[in-house]
């Protein structure tokens, strides 16, 4: 009976442990800086203004570029997102993580520049559960472009300059 009870109280004391590794889930942050040139630390809603004197930043989206998303009620820390390709002016693919689901990772996804001015200041996005873009536009600061990227479009416009 006593080892019953030491064993029940083993397994009890083990599961109190467990939720801390067992339910640690995949951020956007540590997602984009895994699949990403961008190597920015902090909340995603500071990666736009931590990455100012780093990296390059803009409104056009291109391949490989961090989409930062700013914090709001709804996502209190922000969000980011890597862009995989670009479809046209007002679409791109994108890869990132936490947005559908605690932890799931969407890749090859579909984000929409729903803004006014067409600056991406406002998207909606792919959301896997409704299986639509979502009813709510998020607003965004903008593209972070890794410095590989910066590089390679100096070179391109030198050579035809």
């Amino acid at each position: 009976m006593l080892r019953k009870l030491a064993a029940s109280l083993l397994a009890l004391i083990s599961l109190a442990a467990l939720p801390t590794v067992a339910h640690a889930r995949l951020q956007c942050v540590t997602y984009a800086r895994q699949i990403s040139d961008v190597q920015i630390s902090g909340n995603a809603r500071d990666w736009w203004g931590n990455a100012e004197g780093t990296y390059e930043r803009g409104v056009e989206p291109k391949a490989g570029a961090v989409l930062a998303f700013a914090g709001t009620r709804a996502m209190p820390y922000g969000h980011v997102a890597v862009v995989r390709k670009v479809v046209d002016a007002r679409h791109i693919l994108i890869d990132h993580a936490n947005w559908s689901g605690p932890g799931a990772v969407d890749r090859g996804v579909v984000a929409v520049d729903v803004s006014p001015a067409g600056d991406w200041s406002e998207v909606r996005v792919w959301y896997a559960p409704t299986k639509s873009v979502g009813l709510r536009a998020s607003p965004a600061h903008g593209f972070i472009y890794p410095r590989t990227l910066t590089a390679t479009a100096e070179v391109k416009a030198a050579s035809k300059g």
